[in-house]
């Protein structure tokens, strides 16, 4: 029973009892399917506060606005060269090997469920949507952009006015702390969310995946291996670290997020645990919510070899200049709201309806299968985001390598971290 006590070795079993039901039950797996999103529910509901304490509390801290600035810059930059990395890789692989011609499809639109505004996107609305009717309307909404925005300027301000021995800043850390505490909580039905999602998952798709369908999912986690361990891996190796070391340290988070394909349930654990891993509070405050929203490159890869897979599918004309110039609006339309199931779909619907160069029918055998593409998408923009934490912080001198040093090591060494679901420096189970 030992063995059974870490999280990850929970959710494994919870993975393949989940599997086994969907493929023998699968009308009993689908009614589990509440399960996962009641637990994707409960961690979402922590996401707003925590994003606004941890910046919050990490803004406090920070005397020099000017590194504020630098931080936001490099970030952003970054943010930028991996999603257009990410979209290339797409678009590359897609025309590399074809994995849509052949199947000759004429595909309806109507009953896809698209909303109505997706293709009203543009870089107005799009700047406008980060401002929100009051404060409390993106806690109660859940828009982390415009929590990150409302906790930035609130974080600021409060930088500017601060005196010593403030009692807000200590209420602020004592909430900060409350909040883990009830994550820690939520954690142990982890294995209990995972068996939902999956189970469900599984008993909806069952095994009669269309041959070019197939070949498209395959590809497409091609491409995500491929910027995971190339182009991450670069990224890891410049700045100092082992990717492997890494994945080793966010299996959990991993594990979770593959079997709920939403990234959303890895996020205040990553705060927490890069934290941990010797990242300035601050810099873990800002560029993690940041990367939710503008890091996704995972979601440019799906929205990019879809698009061209729908053009190959359905044998319309798709020259280079109209490939360049869809993929340019995917830099701005891949961003924000993908952490969840489906977000990057609305994004493909949201780009095809605004640029009228594919067929929107195209999208309907995509949905069939974006559960997998979901998948994929968000494991690989949530080890994305952790990766550009610890690059950032590296290259903006507010890392402390001993504290990451002692943080794997104990990780190896104390056997008390099989204690909790959620580790925390005296007991835990990462």
């Amino acid at each position: 029973m030992h063995l059974l006590k870490p999280l990850y070795i929970q959710v494994l079993i919870a993975l393949a009892l989940a599997t086994v039901v969907g493929l023998t039950a699968p009308s009993l797996a689908i009614r589990c399917e509440p399960l996962g999103d009641g637990f994707i529910a409960l961690l979402r509901m922590l996401l707003g506060p925590i994003v606004f304490c941890t910046v919050v509390h990490g803004l406090s801290q920070v005397q020099d606005m000017r590194k504020l600035g630098r931080l936001a810059t490099k970030s952003l930059i970054y943010f930028e060269v991996l999603s257009t990395l990410g979209i290339v890789i797409g678009a590359v692989a897609a025309n590399l090997f074809h994995p849509g011609v052949g199947l000759h499809g004429k595909f309806d639109s109507h009953g896809l469920g698209i909303p109505r505004t997706a293709g009203k996107l543009t870089v107005a609305n799009f700047l406008l949507s980060i401002i929100p009717v009051t404060p409390i309307d993106a806690f109660a909404k859940g828009n982390i952009l415009q929590v990150l925005f409302i906790s930035l300027l609130f974080g600021v301000a409060l930088s500017l006015t601060l005196k010593q021995g403030s009692i807000l800043v200590a209420g602020i850390a004592e909430l900060q702390t409350i909040l883990f505490k009830i994550l820690n909580f939520i954690m142990y039905l982890a294995p209990l969310g995972a068996f939902g999602a999956m189970a469900a998952a599984v008993g909806a798709s069952g095994g009669t995946t269309l041959v070019y369908l197939g070949r498209l999912i395959l590809l497409y986690y091609a491409c995500c291996v491929f910027l995971v361990f190339i182009v991450f891996g670069s990224v890891t190796m410049l700045s100092g670290f082992s990717l492997f070391e890494i994945l080793s340290l966010i299996k959990e988070e991993i594990l979770l997020v593959f079997s709920c394909a939403s990234g959303d349930v890895a996020f205040p654990l990553l705060i927490e645990k890069l934290e941990k891993a010797g990242c300035d509070e601050a810099t873990v405050g800002f560029v993690l919510p940041a990367g939710y929203s503008f890091n996704l490159d995972g979601s440019g890869i799906q929205m990019a070899l879809s698009a061209v897979f729908i053009a190959q599918a359905t044998d319309t004309p798709f020259p280079f200049s109209q490939q360049l110039a869809l993929f340019a609006v995917m830099l701005f339309t891949s961003k924000g709201g993908t952490t969840v199931a489906g977000g990057a779909f609305i994004k493909l619907a949201a780009t095809l309806e605004s640029m009228r160069t594919l067929p929107l029918g195209g999208l309907g055998p995509l949905l069939g299968i974006d559960r997998f593409m979901a998948t994929g998408s968000s494991v690989t923009n949530m080890i994305g985001n952790a990766v550009s934490v610890l690059a950032i912080a590296k290259w903006d001198h507010a890392f402390d390598r001993a504290k990451y040093e002692r943080f794997v090591e104990s990780r190896k060494l104390n056997k008390r971290e099989q204690a909790s679901p959620l580790e925390t420096p005296k007991s835990s189970a990462f």
